[in-house]
């Protein structure tokens, strides 16, 4: 979509002075630039506003998945973020090792590269994973955005905020000026990270803790093709006896930009004083890792921070609303962060676009709730329950019973050994990595996420029985709540996929050649409601075929049935046949699930 210039205004309100917006948002993270883009996309009068300067100055998030690849395919930004992004085929060759030019301990094929797991990615959605670290998402985020014509202020940080019947008023500083102003909007989205003030100020219901571990990051330019470049990957995971807290160092080297911009992840003893790293010290952990002392390194940064275990029951209070890591607060295992939190903004914004409009009642947003606070307890648990695992491999190193270097050392060596203790300590290490892959290729818990609200309406049947392992493995349906499956459908010169045909824009109707009564029904039903919804009929002979016949056996209804498909690509309902009114089954349904009562 080409930048404009919307010609938007602040306008205050008669003697208050206040600007006035429909939606605030606090932050400019995956969470808040995502909401803004989608609620700009929309048409949505948004102001985001950050008390920094710029978007993320460090790499922090990075691993970017297919549900986020899809939100940006939606957003049509989809080659922004691939041009700025690490590639699929050369994120997943993990790699545990003593040290970087030392001995490896083994690899793990991840993120789907494996040709085990490879055709389970392809066939689940039209786009692939990659690596797009969080200081240039976001640019590419809140650039969109603001040419969409969100109004997007920098240096201007959330003081305080009082919500009414009518809205929310919020206090902000301009940290320019130092000057403070009112915001006026009907509703208000923290966006502002694990430390939220919104979050604080609006005291949601939390569980867990936070600061249960103490990390630091050590940014570094450095080349090491040499090193990494025939083993293409993220994360390079280094197990050096007598390195940091308790003798155990496990440290990560993580790729920012091949090869040759890097970040390095330490632990510390979070219940002791804070480390000092200082530029030798710094040094001196990286060559310890990287095993090369007289390689060529620069460091750029370094930063500490808490591993936490924390997520909120209850994600809004009246028109407050909370998204990313404000509401779900945990360690980078898993990759699920920045995904979460953009899937958070996807689930969000239409609601509100709707409400807004005029579409929906406002009983539609208590579905924010219901719907996201099951994942954001799920991504927090299994994040955490990765980060343990590790415990496992130390377990079957040896190294965890050891009493000195020395000694972990000889315990590390002894997998070498031609001996019965050998032997075992061999297999007890192939079952420790076999267990990370669900850390590593959890494609259930990436893709999998099943909605139960009013805004889904069930239709009698469960959820199929998997056939695999749920957490490793991504099983399409289209019962009510599921995500809508990917399929290839198209003519003998275009091809799409089933996501592109039902945008954000719209509801989306979905049969078959012999539901044509569905169809022809839907711009009635759209008029009558003043609701976009559009009819897309997969057949031979019409716009779209199915071409490998995938659709047929994913769409789970008969070919004169129906699904009906939410802006955020969800299936909100379906009739598993045609029925001899469907107008009215059709309107009876988006009344129900948009909670218009009148």
């Amino acid at each position: 979509m080409a930048a404009f210039d919307d010609g938007i205004v602040d306008t205050p309100l008669p003697g208050t002075g206040a600007v006035t917006t429909d939606v605030l948002i606090v932050g400019t993270g995956p969470a808040g630039a995502s909401a803004a883009l989608a609620l700009a996309t929309l048409g949505i009068d948004t102001m985001m506003i950050t008390k920094y300067r710029w978007t993320a100055n460090t790499p922090r998030a990075h691993i970017t998945n297919q549900r986020a690849m899809e939100f940006f395919r939606d957003m049509g930004i989809q080659k922004q973020v691939e041009a700025d992004a690490t590639p699929h085929h050369m994120i997943g060759d993990t790699v545990f090792c003593t040290s970087l030019a030392g001995e490896e301990l083994g690899r793990i094929l991840s993120w789907g590269t494996s040709p085990a797991r490879h055709a389970d990615y392809v066939l689940a959605s039209p786009t692939l994973n990659c690596d797009v670290p969080q200081n240039y998402l976001e640019p590419i985020l809140v650039r969109n955005a603001t040419a969409r014509g969100a109004q997007t202020r920098f240096s201007s940080e959330y003081l305080s905020h009082t919500q009414d019947e009518d809205g929310v008023t919020v206090s902000v500083m301009d940290r320019v000026t130092g000057r403070p102003y009112d915001v006026r909007a009907k509703y208000l989205i923290a966006a502002d990270g694990a430390r939220s003030r919104v979050v604080a100020d609006l005291d949601l219901p939390m569980e867990g803790r936070m600061d249960i571990a103490g990390s630091m990051n050590i940014t570094f330019t450095a080349d090491i093709d040499h090193l990494v470049g025939h083993r293409p990957s993220v994360l390079y995971w280094v197990v050096q006896p007598g390195s940091n807290v308790g003798g155990i160092g496990a440290g990560l080297i993580r790729m920012v930009r091949p090869w040759n911009e890097w970040l390095i992840v330490w632990g510390y003893d979070i219940n002791g004083p804070e480390p000092v790293i200082d530029h030798a010290a710094a040094e001196q952990i990286v060559r310890n890792l990287i095993g090369d002392p007289d390689l060529d390194i620069t460091i750029t940064g370094t930063s500490l921070w808490g591993n936490n275990e924390m997520y909120a029951t209850r994600l809004q209070k009246g028109r407050v609303f909370a998204a990313g890591d404000a509401i779900h607060r945990h360690p980078p295992s898993n990759g699920l962060g920045s995904n979460t939190s953009i899937q958070d903004a996807f689930n969000l914004a239409w609601k509100l676009a709707a409400v807004l409009r005029g579409q929906a009642g406002p009983d539609l947003l208590e579905t924010y709730t219901a719907e996201r606070a099951p994942v954001a307890k799920q991504i927090v648990l299994r994040a955490n329950k990765s980060g343990r695992e590790f415990g496992e491999l130390f377990t079957a190193l040896g190294v965890t019973d050891a009493k000195t270097e020395e000694e972990m050392r000889e315990q590390i060596e002894e997998r070498k050994a031609p001996t019965p203790r050998g032997g075992a300590k061999r297999r007890a290490i192939s079952a420790a990595m076999e267990l990370k892959n669900y850390e590593f290729n959890a494609h259930g818990v990436e893709m999998g996420q099943f909605y139960t609200s009013t805004a889904v309406i069930p239709d009698g049947t469960t959820r199929p029985t998997p056939t695999r392992d749920p957490e490793l493995y991504y099983e399409p349906s289209t019962v009510p709540g599921s995500p809508l499956p990917h399929a290839w459908v198209g003519d003998a010169r275009q091809t799409f996929s089933t996501l592109d045909l039902a945008p954000s824009s719209q509801f989306t109707l979905f049969t078959g050649i012999a539901g044509q009564a569905w169809a022809d029904a839907v711009p009635d039903v759209a008029a009558a409601l003043g609701l976009p919804v559009a009819a897309v009929v997969i057949g031979p002979g019409r716009r779209y075929t199915d071409l490998y016949f995938d659709w047929e056996r994913l769409r789970g209804v008969d070919e004169d049935g129906a699904l009906l498909v939410r802006p955020d690509k969800i299936v909100a309902w379906r009739s598993m046949t045609g029925v001899d009114d469907p107008a009215g089954a059709l309107t009876a349904a988006l009344r129900s699930l948009l909670s218009r009562t009148t």
